[in-house]
């Protein structure tokens, strides 16, 4: 490799003050909604940008700049082009992720761009750094739409060992993710479907654990059929969940409504075996298991509807879809979005860890196989410490992205995968 991407500010990647230049001074300016930009502690940490591109061999004299450019790359570009598999030890290839947008569903402002999504997009390159090693760069393009996407995105892909898509609205996230992965051998992920649902299997299995049942035992409901609600309700059912029943804004995702687009349809075809049809409300009499990725507010009763000893997982952000406090009335494990709360479902604790294991193996694609051994390690890195309160570990937790890399890396092998 290269060159390294780091945090211009964090000495834990820049091993010390003064690496990155010092940002210009600014002046005192008022936000959109009257922020004092000089003054405030958001604004100050994003001035300058939160990466940066760093040398990983040094330049520091004519011998090191021969080998470092020309003439010494000469010989390893015809290397190369002689045997194209040396791209991955010779180049940053295998090490590193585009982290690639439209702008269209950004966290939960919606479509703001590809310009406003960048300290997103940075934000969460410096994560896969931060928690799993692995550099990765912001690619926000100024398209919406989806053949662009895909033609630029495959266009792209040789300096890269993975794709990460991220913030691209329904439905076209799901085209666009599955014909990338069919027409490139590199992993393509989309974070906002598939990390969500990893993290919520490993939180669901240890709440099952706690309270002595099997997954096979729950039905589920899931608010919203976003990316995120129908990745999660495909995941959970290839995982062995027992049943769960989708609802968007007109009620549960059922076969007998005419209104369904494409992946809704598909979706009634594989989910709701009780046949419930109606609300959210509705579905929820009796169920086990609440999955909020949709936002809004669940009322009180319909909470208290649902069977005993429930799980309430209400993800919205930075308002769940049910209030801790009631929902700690009725069931035996809450989990929320928010890191003020126990029971973070947070992506963090997949994305890192999934790219990290099939880029170690140079995989040609992540696999459900390799997601479930993801939410299998991630959910077995809690132990014997297991309670209402901790059945999901901290993103700080330094066991997880190690633990998660390795299964990912040896389910990559098993399933034939892995190119190394």
């Amino acid at each position: 490799m290269a060159a390294e991407i780091v945090n211009p500010r964090s000495d834990s990647n820049t091993g010390h003050e003064g690496d990155a230049e010092p940002v210009n001074s600014v002046a005192t300016v008022d936000g959109a909604d009257g922020v004092d930009l000089a003054f405030d502690p958001a604004f100050a940490l994003h001035r300058g940008g939160k990466m940066a591109v760093r040398a990983t061999v040094p330049v520091r004299d004519k011998d090191d700049l021969s080998l470092a450019y020309t003439p010494g790359v000469a010989k390893v570009c015809s290397a190369i082009a002689e045997q194209p598999e040396l791209v991955h030890d010779y180049t940053w290839k295998s090490s590193v992720v585009a982290v690639v947008t439209d702008g269209t569903a950004v966290l939960g402002l919606g479509d703001i761009g590809p310009e406003a999504s960048l300290p997103v997009m940075e934000g969460k390159a410096i994560l896969f750094k931060q928690f799993g090693g692995v550099d990765a760069v912001p690619i926000a393009l100024a398209t919406t739409d989806t053949d662009e996407i895909i033609e630029t995105v495959v266009r792209l892909a040789p300096s890269f060992g993975g794709v990460n898509l991220e913030d691209i609205s329904a439905p076209r996230c799901f085209e666009i993710e599955r014909r990338l992965q069919e027409r490139l051998d590199i992993p393509v992920f989309h974070d906002d479907q598939h990390g969500t649902a990893v993290v919520t299997l490993a939180a669901l299995r240890n709440a099952a654990r706690l309270t002595g049942r099997a997954l096979g035992d729950l039905r589920a409901v899931i608010s919203g059929a976003g990316a995120a609600g129908v990745a999660i309700a495909k995941f959970l059912l290839e995982a062995g969940l027992g049943d769960v029943a989708v609802a968007d804004r007109k009620g549960v995702v059922s076969a007998d409504r005419d209104d369904l687009t494409p992946v809704k349809r598909e979706l009634a075809e594989i989910t709701n075996k009780a046949g419930i049809s109606g609300s959210l409300e509705d579905a929820l009499a009796g169920a086990d298991v609440f999955i909020g990725v949709s936002g809004g507010t669940v009322p009180e009763s319909a909470v208290a509807s649902m069977a005993e000893g429930a799980f309430v997982f209400a993800m919205a952000n930075p308002t769940p879809e049910v209030h801790p406090d009631i929902a700690h009335k009725y069931a035996a494990v809450v989990a929320t979005g928010r890191s003020d709360y126990p029971n973070q479902i947070n992506n963090v604790l997949a994305f890192p860890g999934i790219f990290a294991g099939a880029l170690q193996v140079r995989a040609s694609r992540i696999t459900e196989t390799m997601k479930i051994a993801a939410a299998e390690a991630l959910a077995a890195v809690v132990g014997d410490d297991l309670a209402a309160d901790y059945v999901i570990p901290s993103p700080f937790d330094e066991r997880v992205a190690p633990a998660v890399t390795a299964a990912v890396a040896a389910a990559a092998r098993a399933e034939g995968v892995a190119r190394r």
